[in-house]
């Protein structure tokens, strides 16, 4: 955990100091130094309950992060305030440290999602770490569901999610890790050389609810092994913080199947600490997981918020 004491732009940078999967990966760019300006993206955004609908009250950052506004297009939803990341950049390059904060106040309801795949660059010096905390007053509930993370081969990425969630609120939390470029190298597909994916949870009070790290090193560890990713290409982790009764709801209904014939396997099981339940998909092909995961946040906003999905983006 980085101390609060941390500026928060520099939360990324003090990551890697602690992890010893990056212990390698310590040297500089010989084009720009790590954590220089325009290397240093940072977002604040703070949605608070107003009325009838969701707002976007606090909106802080530094390039290359950018939000243009809160949309209220969620016809399903009216006052659910939607917002886009972007990055000015495109891409994640060797030395980028990225920081975002999301936080909700009370009632506050909002759908949090990327402007297209994060795209990891191949590196030869350094690697690339993002920061991210999320906090959830009483009765808030975030969708953060971001496209895909497609990482390149050579490419080093390092992640840290700390999350703050009250017993009332409700967070749906997805990651989805595609294998590279699998269509463009032979060697792109796992040619990832590090991926460190962290992710733990709180009470307001500081109880701790649960902690889940992620490593993934394709050239220590064979991918195609059974208990890996065996013949699977795509990976979706996806987190439910939601209060008990709703989150068991939830888990008579979702079930769990190997279809190895399509292709896909999924299943959901219970988190500790009463916390809510996690979601696991497999895949050979992005669009089958990204449905699965649809499917399943399409049973979490029906049983919290008693509302069905709107239609998908033309564009997704």
């Amino acid at each position: 955990m980085i101390p609060a004491a941390f500026p928060p732009w520099t939360r990324a940078e003090a990551l890697g100091a602690s992890r010893p999967e990056f212990a390698p990966f310590q040297d500089e760019p010989i084009q720009m130094r790590s954590g220089t300006v325009g290397k240093t993206g940072f977002l604040r955004l703070g949605f608070e309950s107003r009325s009838d609908r969701t707002i976007l009250a606090k909106l802080e950052r530094r390039a290359p992060y950018m939000v243009q506004r809160a949309l209220h297009c969620d016809e399903e939803m009216p006052g659910l305030a939607s917002v886009f990341l972007i990055t000015t950049t495109g891409c994640v390059l060797q030395g980028d440290r990225f920081t975002l904060d999301i936080a909700l106040g009370p009632r506050a309801q909002a759908h949090v999602t990327s402007q297209s795949a994060t795209k990891i660059h191949a590196m030869d010096a350094n690697y690339a770490a993002q920061s991210q905390t999320i906090t959830l007053a009483d009765d808030a509930y975030l969708e953060f569901l971001p496209d895909p993370v497609i990482p390149h081969r050579h490419s080093r990425l390092l992640s840290d999610t700390q999350i703050s969630v009250a017993p009332s609120a409700t967070l749906l939390y997805s990651e989805i890790i595609q294998p590279g470029r699998k269509h463009h190298h032979p060697d792109e597909c796992f040619g990832a050389t590090v991926l460190s994916i962290s992710t733990s949870a709180a009470r307001p009070d500081g109880r701790a609810l649960f902690a889940e790290k992620l490593i993934i090193e394709p050239r220590r560890y064979q991918m195609r092994q059974t208990g890996v990713m065996d013949s699977f290409d795509v990976f979706a982790n996806v987190i439910l913080c939601a209060p008990k009764e709703k989150a068991e709801r939830i888990n008579e209904g979702v079930g769990a199947d190997v279809q190895l014939a399509d292709g896909l396997a999924f299943g959901a099981c219970r988190l500790p600490n009463d916390a809510g339940l996690i979601f696991k998909v497999l895949g050979r092909e992005t669009a089958q997981v990204k449905a699965k995961v649809r499917e399943f946040w399409g049973m979490v906003r029906k049983e919290v918020i008693g509302a069905a999905l709107p239609p998908p983006y033309l564009w997704r």
